[in-house]
């Protein structure tokens, strides 16, 4: 396979060297760990204490992550990716709440990126959190099979409602719909609901996209389960492929409540995961689409390799692949200059309300092995290459 990766010149074609300049400081930085966690408990005290630090993120962290404040202030990112032939996904990075207010407010926001995305050839996804929509603790509940109080029967009906009245819109416009997955202790009842989606919304083409995170080592299996379900009952499924995102949350729970970790005993069961679950969908590409939301380049080539020997077109609709906007420019940019399908998750939102996320995304980037060190190894070829 062609190493496409290692092409700079297209991967940072969109970024001025100032621009290059601030990814390469942001990610010398966030290779810091120590410096990292300082960073973030000063910035949550910061917002908490509501001081002015708005302009500080907007100009650093925010801008380099995030498509701006609201769905306009997005579309100078959005059209400078798709001269490109890079697509994007809006996506809506205000943390989910626990009062009812919140949660209707989060329905009209993806309603309403449902009807601007329907206009946008840029914009062929839209997206939201199960906990965007419902209580954490109601999902919990459910998915463990506790009894729900008439108050409770009731709140789990709106959250019901929130998706179905999501799913039909997004099958009425015929605009693909990406639902993410979240902890693995509520992440039952979710599954069971989109599924239900899947059923009403994915008659003829997957519309309702479910979320595996492959850090789990149950995924395959309900993969294959679901599969066969689909096969049954004469719906298509839509899923989203990701290694995971609660990995150390998950190892810690499990470990304080006394049950067997769901996370795979290794990176490379993990890795391995995935791919299997990707090979799986390709052989079974009549009834499953994909999006393979993924940073890592081995796994990416092997997506690859398997359309190339499959004889599946690089721009066959049933297969996306997808990246975080500010990570693995080298991955998205090259793929789309090859052919391939390509969106970048570009999350927006108030920069206040956002923080949540990009404090995620930085701790994160420090714990992954590789991620941020492969970034400035790349950042700095091209800084060379440019001469800066």
């Amino acid at each position: 396979m062609n190493q496409i990766f290692e092409d700079t010149a297209t991967a940072f074609a969109l970024k001025k060297d100032s621009e290059l300049e601030r990814a390469y400081f942001l990610f010398k930085l966030i290779a810091n760990e120590p410096l990292v966690k300082l960073g973030t408990a000063v910035t949550r005290f910061a917002i908490k204490a509501h001081l002015p630090v708005e302009g500080l993120i907007r100009a650093t962290v925010f801008d380099h992550f995030c498509g701006g404040v609201n769905e306009a202030d997005c579309m100078p990112v959005v059209d400078q990716m798709w001269d490109k032939k890079v697509c994007s996904v809006l996506d809506y990075s205000v943390e989910g709440k626990d009062t009812e207010d919140p949660l209707d407010d989060a329905l009209a926001k993806t309603l309403t990126i449902l009807d601007f995305v329907k206009e946008k050839d840029a914009i062929p996804f839209a997206v939201f959190k199960p906990t965007g929509y419902g209580r954490f603790a109601l999902f919990q509940k459910i998915g463990e099979g506790q009894k729900l109080s008439k108050a409770e029967q009731a709140e789990w009906g709106r959250v019901v409602k929130r998706f179905d009245t999501t799913c039909k819109k997004a099958h009425d416009l015929d605009v693909s719909l990406l639902i993410d997955a979240e902890e693995s202790w509520m992440q039952d009842a979710a599954d069971q609901l989109v599924e239900e989606m899947m059923r009403k919304y994915n008659q003829k083409k997957a519309i309702v996209f479910n979320t595996l995170q492959l850090y789990r080592w149950d995924r395959v299996d309900y993969l294959k389960a679901l599969h066969q379900r689909s096969v049954k009952e004469g719906f298509v499924i839509g899923i989203k492929a990701v290694r995971g995102a609660y990995l150390e949350k998950e190892n810690e729970r499990a470990e304080e409540k006394g049950y067997p970790t769901p996370i795979c005993a290794t990176k490379k069961d993990t890795d391995d995961n995935f791919n299997a679950a990707v090979a799986y969908v390709l052989d079974h590409l009549d009834r499953i689409a994909l999006f393979a939301g993924t940073h890592n380049e081995v796994s990416c080539y092997r997506l690859m390799e398997l359309m190339e020997e499959k004889g599946i077109g690089e721009d066959d609709p049933r297969i996306w692949f997808g990246q975080l906007y500010g990570m693995s420019d080298h991955i998205s940019f090259n793929l789309a200059s090859h052919g391939y399908n390509v969106a970048k998750y570009l999350p927006f939102g108030p920069v206040r309300d956002v923080m949540p996320y990009l404090i995620r995304r930085a701790e994160e980037n420090t714990s992954v092995a590789g991620q941020t060190s492969r970034e400035l190894e790349l950042l700095k070829k091209e800084r060379n290459r440019r001469g800066i």
